[in-house]
């Protein structure tokens, strides 16, 4: 392969999630809850549902939790997956808020992990205790270095929280198993995991470590998928016979159906993508790669433009938990994965940060508030693993699942969401995302710290103040979030010409910061009615309602009548915080016509419609639906005022 075309990206470094503190408000809330809850009984959870069990190599494995199904796959062979992104969010918390007790279960998994690892460093307890035969038989199905993945970035983050290495010395090993046996030296396979991973835990691992082998490990995953005729998968199941069923049929499952450079549609596991991109992103990054960024513009688009439901949820479908066909969104069959949500803030987050564009953090911006977060109930302790735009009441929130992939994805979401806030280079300073927070950073050599004073989402009226030791020039950008259509800013009282200054969603503005500069940015928010384009059949003459980044969503609990019975009628709509009403949220009262059902008895069909009577609808914000008795839900509502 040609070397591709390079390019000096703006590369700006995110400031470390440890650098940033949520002081109070919405997000101060949500980490609050996901540290004191959410975190600790998931490791419970792990504890009670026999998952720990697993890492047990030494004694004989029981009877399978998951029976092996007619794929030859049990749950059971990525269990290692779920230990590794739950010591990682439980690392992310230790940073910022040590605990004896949670970093005491970290080091007894480690344990276990280090005890069941083979001489040669490979590490995956299921094989270990089962198969250990029929390892690197099926990268195709059974999900050996997307298992191996996470518990590298598990490693790597408990490295960073705490400075203990055994983990990470561990995990490097394996990596360093994995080398040996992949690659396109002579000798070698040249595979990769069918579901990706691997690719950006290397990264991270290079970037903890400054050991180039392994950003050159991910180099050679990404550049070798798709790339072979004949295709590795079909070479394997040759190497390995045994009878065993191409599970989707194509390799758009795994998007290694063409070399990615070459891939302008998302197809395929929507999970699977996400962190395909996102390691993509990072191998940009790192090496200037202009041809993959290129490619990851056009998946952008067609994900954004064709594929994306409105809460930022994406895959339509349970069959093979992803894309179908444009614009096939239904809402009540939604599959949209929480982990699929989950990665796609990974996958706009470094998007940002080799482009400062607000379309990358706009997107991440919406699922971190919608899509995402609906995966986790406000208490902190029941789940989603489906986000549906409708349901009759027969949508409930679990405890746990026999996949638990979700619940401890959106654990180090929240748990590392301060790294996701801002990020700068020697000159220039980006906000992403709005919240009551602290920011403290060094621009070329000098400290500096931003307080953000707001209650964003709920309103967006927002003050920045500076304090800095010396003076610090550079230029801050401030994100105008796409959904705003008018702003207004401020410096020290002077205006700023916010559209005369904004480029590609950001303001920019120049100047040497001193302690005491204070910014005011005010953003309208007014309630909105978005509308689908014409092609998303289901959403026809609908509208969804969304404020500021907040999508909204009717529930029956707070109406008279199902959701399904209410038509938007003209009128003015409006918005009031609401203490009392799911732990805090701005609602929104909308006039509407409600049908009646009282006149129709046992008749399904007549020529006359439904009276309908005035009334008022009361919607709340998509991600606190489903924390109350089960009923009605719906975000796009049939729209009457024409």
């Amino acid at each position: 392969m040609s070397k591709p075309e390079t390019t000096p990206f703006r590369r700006l470094k995110p400031v470390p999630h440890t650098r940033v503190t949520f002081t109070e408000g919405f997000w101060a809330d949500r980490m609050r809850v996901n540290r004191e809850t959410t975190i600790p009984t998931q490791f419970q959870r792990l504890e009670e549902e026999g998952f720990i069990e697993v890492l047990d190599v030494d004694q004989p494995p029981r009877p399978l939790v998951r029976p092996i199904n007619e794929y030859g796959l049990s749950m059971q062979m990525f269990f290692d997956s779920d230990f590794g992104k739950w010591i990682e969010a439980a690392s992310f918390s230790l940073a910022t808020h040590p605990a004896p007790d949670i970093e005491a279960k970290i080091d007894f998994l480690v344990e276990k992990l280090d005890h069941a690892q083979l001489a040669d460093g490979y590490l995956n307890s299921w094989f270990i205790r089962r198969a250990p035969e029929k390892r690197w038989t099926n990268l195709r199905d059974w999900h050996e270095m997307y298992s191996m993945g996470h518990l590298v970035e598990g490693a790597v983050a408990y490295f960073e929280a705490t400075g203990k290495r055994r983990f990470l010395d561990v995990m490097i090993r394996c990596v360093d198993h994995i080398a040996s046996v992949f690659g396109r030296e002579p000798g070698k396979r040249r595979g990769y995991d069918a579901h990706e991973e691997i690719e950006l835990a290397l990264v991270k691992l290079y970037r903890a470590t400054g050991e180039s082998r392994f950003l050159d490990l991910a180099r050679y995953f990404i550049d070798e998928r798709g790339a072979q005729n004949p295709h590795y998968f079909d070479e394997e199941v040759k190497e390995f016979p045994g009878g065993k069923p191409f599970n989707f049929g194509t390799y758009e499952y795994s998007q290694s159906h063409k070399p990615v450079r070459e891939q302008d549609e998302v197809v395929g596991h929507a999970v699977r993508a996400m962190y395909l991109y996102s390691a993509m992103a990072d191998l940009a990054a790192e090496d200037g790669d202009a041809s993959l960024k290129a490619a990851l513009d056009k998946l952008w688009r067609h994900l954004t433009s064709r594929q994306l439901y409105v809460t930022g949820g994406m895959g339509p479908a349970v069959e093979n938990e992803g894309f179908t066909r444009s614009f096939d969104l239904p809402n009540e069959t939604a599959y949209a994965e929480t982990c699929a949500a989950v990665s796609l803030v990974f996958w706009g987050h470094r998007m940002a940060a080799i482009d400062l564009d607000g379309r990358f953090a706009d997107h991440m911006e919406l699922v971190l508030h919608n899509g995402a977060l609906s995966g986790v109930s406000l208490g902190g302790d029941q789940y989603f693993y489906e986000n549906p735009l409708e349901s009759h009441g027969q949508h409930r929130r679990w405890r746990w699942h026999y996949c638990p992939c979700c619940p401890t994805n959106v654990a180090r979401l929240v748990a590392s969401l301060g790294g996701y806030v801002a990020s700068h280079d020697d000159e220039n300073i980006a906000v992403h995302l709005y919240g009551a927070s602290t920011i403290d950073m060094v621009v070329a050599g000098r400290a500096l710290r931003l307080t953000q004073a707001t209650a964003y989402p709920w309103d967006g009226d927002i003050r920045l103040s500076v304090e800095a030791g010396d003076p610090v020039p550079a230029t801050l950008w401030l994100r105008i979030p796409g959904w705003c259509r008018s702003a207004t800013a401020s410096v020290n009282g002077a205006p700023v010409d916010v559209g005369a200054g904004t480029i590609k969603g950001y303001l920019g503005i120049r100047r040497v910061w001193a302690t005491g500069d204070e910014i005011r940015l005010t953003l309208e928010m007014p309630i909105e009615a978005l509308h689908a384009h014409p092609d998303v059949g289901m959403d026809a003459d609908r509208v969804a309602l969304k404020r500021g980044p907040v999508l909204y969503c009717v529930e029956e609990a707070d109406n008279a009548a199902p959701p399904q019975h209410m038509r938007l009628a003209t009128g003015e709509a409006k918005a009031a915080y609401q203490p009392d009403v799911l732990g805090g949220v701005v609602t929104l009262n909308v006039p509407a016509t409600i049908d009646q059902t009282g006149d129709w008895q046992d008749t399904l069909y007549r020529r006359e419609p439904a009276e309908s009577v005035p009334g008022t609808i009361t919607a709340i914000p998509y991600f606190a639906w489903a924390n109350r008795e089960p009923g009605g839900m719906l975000v796009w509502l049939r729209d009457g005022r024409r």
